[in-house]
């Protein structure tokens, strides 16, 4: 089983100098990922943390992210005890609760491994008060602690949080290479993988989209509701919401399942506060998974637009949804090149809602209606 690390072929540099980094035991206690959503960052940072985490890194010859171990497995899995995952819990950024939490946690020992990892997302989201209080630590961590932050760009983020941290920039990913990229991971047909990779964004995600045919279902289910929304009423069009809501939480009852699995095996490791901190941090996990699957959905609605779009303006290049050419054909034949664009900002509207809190299937619902009178140029 290849590393994650040896999977990053779409960022070669990044790649090379996080191995160069590890192999020589040379790694900062504080690296900031920088770049434009999709870039591959978040899985970087996965990469860094198995890599740093590998049960093997104390042979000799050092392994560092065998891909094997059971380690590099739970980090792969996304259940390692002593990874955490942080993203903003509020609308306007990360909570002040958050980053004391994470500071408590931080003076406690591994759980299992011979470190710990943090992975911040959006860093450019941690308000002033919350940024300030984690300064310190992010200066000088205890040993065996990395912290990852991503964000977008340094002049987004403070500049006494960028100063503590080792800057690493990601380069754009071309769709064309991003889909070559999940093909060699996964031996699929070229066009399943540009659409893995519309809906997930980078490659990495885009294989373990692949692999998931639950997540894949949510995403027939969007398909579905907009090839019927020229034909559809209010009731049907709720009705396709509720039915897209559900299939997004499908893929957590397998998530759920492994969280309780690595509560029951490391009952012995674990005092009464690291047990409720675990079991807050799973919630909050669910949560982030349960967003993340809207936003799948979402992705896929506007790459079926963005196919619809392309038909109408007659631009010859490869669509993303290969596999439903005849949905592609009949929301073409049913609305404009402005309804195809009016649908596409009802996307972005709700994304933007949901970033916002507001709830999935409410936001699905709105989204739905605006497309139906977009495709209708009502």
């Amino acid at each position: 089983m290849a590393s994650l690390l040896e999977q990053l072929d779409t960022q070669p540099r990044v790649r090379d100098f996080l191995a160069r980094a590890v192999a020589q035991g040379r790694t900062s206690h504080a690296y900031l990922f920088l770049g434009a959503p999709g870039f591959g960052k978040l899985d970087a940072a996965w990469a860094l943390a198995q890599a740093l985490l590998c049960d093997h890194g104390d042979d000799e010859p050092p392994v560092h992210g065998c891909g094997a171990c059971d380690a590099c497995i739970r980090v792969a899995r996304h259940t390692h005890p002593d990874v955490h995952c942080y993203a903003p819990e509020s609308a306007t950024g990360y909570l002040i609760s958050q980053t004391r939490e994470l500071l408590s946690d931080v003076a406690l020992a591994p759980i299992r491994g011979r470190g710990k990892v943090y992975i911040i997302e959006s860093a450019e989201r941690m308000r002033a008060n919350t940024a300030n209080a984690l300064l310190k630590t992010l200066e000088e961590p205890p040993g065996g602690v990395t912290f990852i932050l991503l964000g977008t760009s340094s002049e987004a983020i403070l500049p006494t949080i960028v100063s503590r941290c080792q800057c690493v920039p990601f380069r754009m990913i071309p769709p064309a290479q991003a889909a070559e990229s999940a093909q060699r991971a996964t031996g699929l047909p070229i066009e399943r993988c540009r659409m893995g990779v519309a809906v997930a964004g980078s490659p990495a995600r885009a294989v373990e989209f692949l692999k998931s045919p639950l997540r894949q279902d949510a995403r027939r289910a969007m398909v579905r509701a907009i090839d019927a929304l020229p034909q559809a009423d209010e009731a049907d069009v709720l009705a396709r919401a509720k039915e897209i809501t559900i299939a997004c939480d499908a893929p957590l009852a397998d998530v759920e399942s492994a969280q309780k699995a690595v509560l029951e095996q490391n009952a012995d490791y674990f005092t009464a506060n690291a047990k409720k901190q675990l079991e807050d941090r799973n919630k909050r996990e669910l949560t982030a998974r349960r967003r993340s699957g809207i936003m799948e959905v979402l992705a896929s609605a506007r790459s079926l637009l963005r196919d619809v779009l392309c038909r109408l303006e007659g631009v010859s290049e490869d669509v993303a949804n290969a596999d439903v050419p005849e949905v592609i054909d009949r929301l073409a034949a049913r609305t404009a090149p402005a309804g195809a664009m009016r649908a596409l900002e009802a996307v972005d509207r709700a994304e933007a809602q949901i970033r916002r809190n507001v709830t999935p299937q409410l936001a699905l619902e709105v989204m739905l209606l605006d497309i139906r009178k977009a495709l209708l140029c009502l």
